[in-house]
């Protein structure tokens, strides 16, 4: 379910499954007892399960495929156990003895390749111990929305539910462990038992094998829809957004980020596409322009993985997502902060080139240099993401690069966050204004704090 849901998260998704995951999260969501033995269940798979491997072995091709061998491993101790009460009978020994040669031939004949079988099912017979709890646990349930349906109608084969292709595999497996009972070891060669079992344990993965790379799928699909609804759950307000095709365009009503509490978040709205690209933030410090970025991007990942966002209204294009934050200098690769920003910049600038349109959060632009030079570099980035259909939100302290509003107006515009500064306390409203922040707190934080400015 992690990866499933790790892929959702960082690509966005096509309208028509996102609009699926919508329906499917809307069913899940009062699901309770669903959703928690799933995720009880899901611990021990997540912990004890391979799926690549398991995948792989469902996959292989046949290590016993012949059909003619196993009628005659069948047939074979028929005829010892006849020839033994031939010998009983009537003293006839030949024929008991020419089946023993005859069942130790076949023994050496298939010597290896059973061997192979019975060690290449050992892991696999472990995690589908496993995995079967889970896929129990959701044959019980009855779907309605289009894609759950999908979803349980893909865990079955040949008409049959995992748990009864899983049953017959796990009497496989406990027949084969009975090998070491002392009995098993003097009567199974003549039964030709470890034989007779590995021709079953392919026939059962010739079916079924194919198969579990579609149910470790669907498992995970559905669990990465139980951890949206899971959210869904616990954010009640939350509305689904609207996704349309035509773009770039992000507009979000009344936004906030949702691991800000109900009790002090304030809620913003963001408005980009059409004439209107990019949104340059000014604002003292800790007045709310980062919180506006992240608010701003993990409400466009939320959108584009079907999940619910923190706002009471959304409507965007697909989009892909380029951000700028929080960027660091490194001792052990040699690289200053500046160097590390601007090799980000460049990613965000080779995004452009993609199948989507951009939308980039930019905190703090050019921080690391000169005002001259940031001036004049802000520029060149911003006009540059704009002229290739990108949009998105710059911040900064510096009310130079407020002026970048003008050199591509219509296509840019300043907004900014206020703060109040009374009787040695700092206040803000974290509320969005129009225009350029027309003072700054930086001298008043240093007094504050008893730094003599």
């Amino acid at each position: 379910d992690l990866v499933a849901l790790a892929r959702w998260l960082l690509e966005a998704g096509d309208p028509d499954a996102l609009r699926a995951r919508h329906e499917a999260i809307a069913e899940l969501r009062p699901m309770l007892d669903l959703r928690e033995d799933l995720a009880v269940l899901g611990e021990d798979v997540r912990t004890g399960v391979h799926p690549a491997e398991l995948a792989a072995w469902g996959d292989q091709p046949p290590l016993l495929e012949s059909h003619r061998a196993r009628v005659i491993a069948f047939a074979i101790p028929c005829l010892v156990a006849v020839s033994a009460v031939l010998w009983g009978l009537n003293g006839w020994r030949d024929p008991f003895f020419a089946m023993l040669a005859a069942v130790a031939i076949f023994i050496a004949r298939y010597r290896r390749d059973v061997a192979r079988v019975v060690e290449a099912v050992e892991q696999p017979a472990h995690d589908l111990a496993l995995l079967a709890k889970v896929l129990a646990r959701l044959e019980q349930e009855r779907f309605t929305s289009a894609r759950l349906i999908e979803l349980r109608a893909a865990l079955e084969v040949a008409g049959q539910p995992p748990s009864a292709r899983l049953a017959n595999l796990n009497r496989l497996i406990e027949m084969l462990d009975s090998r070491d009972n002392p009995f098993m070891k003097v009567v199974g060669p003549l039964m030709l038992w470890t034989e007779q079992l590995a021709f079953a344990i392919e026939a059962w993965r010739k079916v079924s094998g194919p198969a579990l790379r579609r149910w470790l799928a669907a498992v995970g699909e559905i669990e990465a829809l139980c951890c949206l609804a899971a959210y869904a759950f616990e954010h009640p307000s939350d509305v689904f957004p609207e996704i349309v095709t035509d773009g770039p365009c992000f507009e979000g009503e009344d936004m906030a980020h949702p691991l800000l509490g109900a009790a002090r978040v304030v809620r913003n709205s963001v408005s980009l596409g059409g004439d209107l690209r990019v949104l340059i933030v000014s604002g003292s410090n800790m007045s709310g322009k980062s919180t506006l970025l992240r608010t701003v991007g993990i409400n466009a990942v939320l959108a584009q993985a079907g999940a619910p966002v923190c706002a009471t209204r959304m409507r965007l294009s697909r989009l892909a997502l380029g951000a700028s934050i929080r960027t660091m200098d490194s001792l052990q690769d040699g690289t200053s902060r500046f160097y590390a920003e601007i090799k980000r910049l460049h990613q965000i600038m080779e995004l452009t080139a993609g199948p989507l349109h951009v939308l980039f959060l930019l905190d703090e632009l050019l921080h690391g240099t000169n005002s001259h030079d940031r001036r004049i570099g802000a520029e060149a980035i911003v006009r540059g993401l704009v002229e290739r259909s990108a949009i998105g939100l710059v911040t900064t302290h510096d009310l130079a690069l407020a002026q970048v509003v003008e050199s591509i107006a219509p296509r840019a515009q300043n907004v900014h966050f206020e703060d109040q500064f009374e009787n040695g306390r700092m206040t803000f409203d974290y509320r969005l204004h129009p225009g350029v922040v027309e003072k700054s707190n930086a001298l008043e934080l240093m007094r504050s704090v008893g730094l003599q400015v």
